[in-house]
């Protein structure tokens, strides 16, 4: 396999370039000055190996503008080329300017609203990510709503999950026999690596099974309501196809806000429905 060709600080920097340019329609070194601490004659280097090596054609200095602007052949090439890029770009920006006051960033009128952090020691995160990496056993002690008294498990992670509330970690449990999703917040004490173990990513169906969650507007809503619905989720022929693990699939319904076995009493509120509860019955939970 061959080398990836450029360093991570330089291919953040274009991936910056590529993102502001399209969804901002002006790009100046001053940009990239300002968000990377960088002197503009770097800056302007780092536009113009964009511009002729990355994506020949994708933008052109404006005189006008005094800036660089993304032509009408603009094809991303670093980026998906979606708006949530962009705005996730700027929300970050605002984070930390709320962290270092100083810090002389332009961002966009940009709000987030993040679900409440959740205390994590060091101790227990470094280990795990170690464990998941090189696909080690892990001694932790764990507490849940059902067993609120610590408890020691052996676990073996392979990955770190987001929910869109909450981290947890997939992991094989020596104690169940089988995987389990782990909340992050829920460990305690210190973790300790005891060795490699044959129970890994490959070795979990339900993460390696991909499923698709259709969703379409709900019928009750009226003909006019329903192509607002569906043009808010960017369906085709009325209906949106989402792939994801089969594990994961109940955490995707609860980031859409959607129970799929009991309607809201209200249309305007539940606005979608999920089309295929009968694929995807043996993989919910909850």
């Amino acid at each position: 396999m061959s080398a990836w060709p450029y360093r991570w600080d330089h291919l953040v920097r274009y991936r910056y370039i590529e993102t502001i340019c399209l969804w901002e329609g002006r790009l100046t070194t001053g940009h990239l000055t300002r968000c990377f601490g960088i002197g503009r004659q770097q800056a302007s280097k780092d536009i113009n190996f964009y511009s002729r090596e990355i994506a020949p054609g994708n933008i052109d200095y404006d005189k006008y503008l005094k800036g660089y602007r993304p032509t009408d052949a603009f094809t991303p090439r670093l980026t998906r080329g979606t708006a949530d890029e962009y705005l996730h770009l700027m929300a970050r920006d605002e984070q930390l300017m709320g962290v270092f006051e100083s810090l002389p960033l332009a961002t966009a009128n940009v709000e987030q609203l993040l679900p409440p952090q959740r205390e994590l020691s060091p101790a227990i995160l470094r280990p795990m990510i170690q464990a998941s990496r090189q696909q080690e056993r892990l001694e932790v002690d764990y507490v849940s709503l059902q067993n609120p008294d610590r408890e020691g498990r052996i676990i073996v992670p392979h990955t770190l999950v987001f929910t869109g509330f909450r981290w947890h970690v997939r992991a094989w449990c020596e104690k169940n026999l089988s995987y389990r999703d782990f909340v992050l917040s829920r460990f305690r004490g210190e973790a300790e690596i005891l060795g490699t173990s044959d129970q890994g990513a490959e070795q979990d169906s339900d993460w390696q099974q991909l499923v698709q969650l259709r969703i379409e507007p709900d019928p009750r809503l009226s003909a006019a309501q329903r192509e607002v619905v569906a043009a808010d989720y960017a369906m085709q022929d009325g209906q949106r196809v989402l792939e994801t693990r089969a594990t994961l699939a109940t955490y995707l319904l609860q980031l859409l806000q959607l129970d799929p076995r009991q309607l809201n009493p209200n249309p305007l509120a539940q606005q979608i429905v999920l089309a295929n509860l009968a694929e995807l019955d043996g993989f919910l939970f909850g």
